[in-house]
């Protein structure tokens, strides 16, 4: 709920990994799970991360993608696709890291944004102020108008996460979206948190609304079960992902609305065949909906091919993919 970008798809976006401690010199390191414990809960739009992440991205049609790095700071990337569903044509991305570091796996600020044929721009603009305070701006131009825009601030304190976001806020025509979130870590395997949304315009039944959402997430050493609940609005999101070994992860999700009296259930999972150089996720959920989709690396090329599938047996609906990825 506290992403408010949703006016057609989602640019990519490049999020920064947590920052870490490194060892003492004499002392031996910290075991891996005591490290994980002196670590911030992160975000609240990543309470679902985990189990999100192992489900498989469905596409459709045909895509090729070229990425080439001119510099250690800067990428470009070709993008042509085919597509029934999707829009199609020729896209061209580009994306800059820059120099200013808190962390040996991290740099700010971070640039990235594509256009296509028409002109239409995703833009993303990923900054640091320091260890504490970050930020985030989100764009889309479409026929040379702005069609959405999202800025989002983040203050990342030892134990919690306070996040700020407005989305598509029009001074004119007095419309927007406003979300405030907070992630506390009660315990070192338990995070509870609060979400705020309001939204005001004329398009609003009253010319206003406000939504409260409360989410707590419980981990272990190898599992995580995360949830969020708005009693208002009648809604209900859980999440449980679980890590069998370094090759297998699974996941389960359901999302239910009591006010329209409907509930979707989604189990996945992601096979990784290391010898043969293969990810593979697939789900399954109770609309009778099965996607897949088949990432293998041709070594030693930098190439990467992809296959999608998707098949809705209640409506007959099928949809195929294929892909390649250089560099």
């Amino acid at each position: 709920m506290g992403n408010v970008f949703a006016a057609g798809p989602a640019p990519q976006t490049l999020t920064a990994p947590p920052l870490t401690v490194p060892p003492p010199e004499k002392p031996p390191p910290a075991p891996e799970v005591e490290t994980k414990q002196d670590e911030g809960p992160g975000s609240f739009e990543d309470l679902h991360k985990a189990c999100k992440d192992i489900f498989p991205q469905i596409f459709e049609g045909s895509k090729l993608i070229v990425s080439k790095g001119l510099s250690s700071h800067f990428q470009i990337s070709h993008t042509v696709s085919m597509s029934t569903f999707q829009p199609s044509g020729y896209k061209f991305g580009t994306t800059y890291v820059g120099t200013k570091q808190f962390g040996p796996q991290e740099a700010f600020p971070v640039l990235i944004g594509d256009i296509d044929a028409n002109g239409d721009i995703n833009a993303n603009i990923i900054h640091a102020f320091s260890e504490r305070l970050r930020a985030k701006c989100v764009a889309q131009i479409q026929s040379s108008k702005v069609a959405a825009s999202q800025m989002t601030t983040d203050y990342r304190g030892r134990d919690f996460t306070a996040s700020v976001t407005l989305g598509n806020i029009d001074i004119v025509n007095e419309s927007g979206i406003v979300v405030s979130q907070y992630l506390q870590k009660v315990r070192p395997n338990l995070d509870l948190g609060a979400e705020l949304l309001y939204q005001y315009g004329a398009q609003v039944p009253g010319g206003e609304i406000t939504v409260l959402s409360l989410a707590g997430r419980l981990k272990g050493e190898k599992w995580q079960a995360s949830a969020n609940i708005s009693p208002a609005a009648g809604g209900l999101h859980a999440c449980y992902y679980h890590k069998i070994n370094d090759q297998l992860q699974v996941g389960a999700e359901l999302e239910t609305t009591l006010r329209m009296q409907e509930s979707t259930a989604t189990i996945g999972y992601q096979l990784e065949i290391p010898n043969a150089s293969v990810t593979f996720k697939g789900q399954l959920d109770t609309n009778w909906c099965i996607g897949a989709t088949l990432e293998k690396k041709l070594q030693p090329f930098p190439f990467t091919f992809a296959l999608s599938g998707y098949a809705n047996h209640v409506k007959s609906q099928y949809r195929f993919g294929i892909g390649l990825i250089v560099g």
